[in-house]
């Protein structure tokens, strides 16, 4: 059995822990000084980074930026009113049947080009066939019993003259006449009735146009004015496109209307960049959306190569004016900075910072104002440019010159 340690014989705990407590505060104190340094070391070189691409730009400013220009130059520019359309067709018809009876042959195949007239569908027509020759039959019994009342009619009219009968028989006469002519009438509308339910079972295209898929087949009974359809054929040539306009927009398009031109309207894929087809301006809608600010445009392409396809989804561009002989300046020469825009005009390798009023922009011209025809402006390095800065024009475009381009708040701004 063990023995128990006398008191002076165990070890001084309370010693032990001051020792300690100072061992974790002199560790501390050196990582402290070691994040210090670290921090101090980063910051040197990040301050020495800055002063030498500051000293690299004062040096640069000083031989001068790199710069492509542009000239202001004359000429026109297309005004252009972009929107959202839709192919719609000139026509759509869905054909149903307006007979009874028993579908016997289809006579066109899926998506087919039909004209206007060509054979669709033929239903058996021998029930209405009968119901026409009994029609028939009864409008020849009427009209010779009409043709005999005529005779007799004659007679009467023959006898009266000589005073052989009375005035009654004949007006009696007469009267059976009309009778007769009128049960003629109604027998001839019957014919007319059933040869038109004849010609009902043989159906043809109703327009020209491109016939869908197949929604009935021969042995299918078919129901009069049925819901339906047998077939449905849209007019693509030509074809239309609605779009719409912001009512702030109408203006200018209505001034040109009322002087009776033809406004071209272009129509483009999803993307925006390939065109699909040319064609003008047909209407506008007669009333402004209230909830959309908006009104309905229709505009109308012949189609010819069927770029353009029902219900497809385009951009269009309505050319609403031509301006002539407006000073132009490549879009990418123009700075934003807020509501402001400005150019750098180039005069003795100098840029001057100068405000315009940029305007309208077509192929990557914009027509501005405050610069005159001829001046030479920065195209490049805008994000180096300031106001009096020195420049040096170079000899071809800058590799980062679309990259470079300043942001609103740009440098130099006004």
């Amino acid at each position: 059995m063990s023995e128990i340690p006398t008191a002076s014989e165990r070890p001084d705990i309370t010693s032990e822990r001051p020792e300690r407590r100072q061992r974790i505060r002199r560790l501390l104190l050196i990582a402290a000084a070691a994040v210090l340094i670290i921090a101090a070391v980063v910051l040197w070189r990040h301050h020495a980074a800055a002063e030498a691409q500051a000293a690299a730009a004062r040096r640069a400013a000083s031989a001068g930026i790199s710069v492509t220009t542009a000239t202001a130059k004359t000429g026109d520019v297309n005004e252009y009113l972009n929107a959202i359309g839709t192919v719609t067709p000139f026509y759509t018809d869905s054909i149903t049947s307006q007979v009874n009876g028993l579908v016997v042959s289809v006579s066109f195949k899926e998506g087919q080009l039909v004209r206007k007239g060509d054979p669709l569908i033929d239903i058996d027509p021998r029930a209405y066939r009968a119901t026409l020759l009994q029609a028939q039959g009864l409008l020849d019994r009427d009209q010779n019993v009409l043709a005999q009342a005529q005779m007799d009619l004659a007679r009467y009219r023959a006898a009266f003259s000589r005073n052989a009968i009375a005035q009654q028989m004949v007006d009696d006469q007469e009267k059976l006449v009309l009778q007769d002519q009128g049960t003629v009438k109604n027998d001839e509308g019957t014919v007319q009735y059933d040869r038109l339910q004849v010609e009902y079972c043989h159906i043809t295209a109703p327009i020209s146009g491109q016939i869908g898929l197949r929604l009935v087949d021969p042995g299918n009974v078919v129901q009069a004015n049925g819901t339906t359809a047998l077939a449905v054929i849209t007019q693509i040539q030509p074809i239309t496109v609605i779009f719409t306009l912001a009512e702030d927009s109408l203006g200018p398009v209505i001034a040109r209307l009322h002087d009776n031109a033809k406004l071209s309207v272009e129509a483009f894929d999803r993307t925006g960049q390939t065109k699909l087809a040319s064609g003008e301006l047909l209407a506008l809608d007669n009333q402004i959306d209230t909830t959309t600010g908006t009104v309905k445009v229709r505009s109308i392409f012949d189609n010819k190569d069927q770029a353009l396809f029902p219900n497809q989804f385009v951009n269009a561009r309505l050319l609403v004016n031509t301006l002539k002989g407006v000073t132009l300046l490549p879009a990418a020469a123009i700075q934003q900075n807020g509501q402001a825009a400005f150019v750098y005009v180039i005069q003795a390798n100098v840029a001057h910072l100068r405000t315009v009023k940029p305007g309208v922009t077509d192929g990557g011209m914009t027509q501005v104002d405050g610069v005159n025809p001829g001046e030479v402006v920065a195209d490049s390095s805008f994000d180096k440019l300031q106001d009096n800065a020195r420049i040096i024009i170079a000899s071809r475009p800058a590799a980062n010159a679309s990259a470079t381009r300043a942001p609103a708040n740009g440098t130099g701004a006004p």
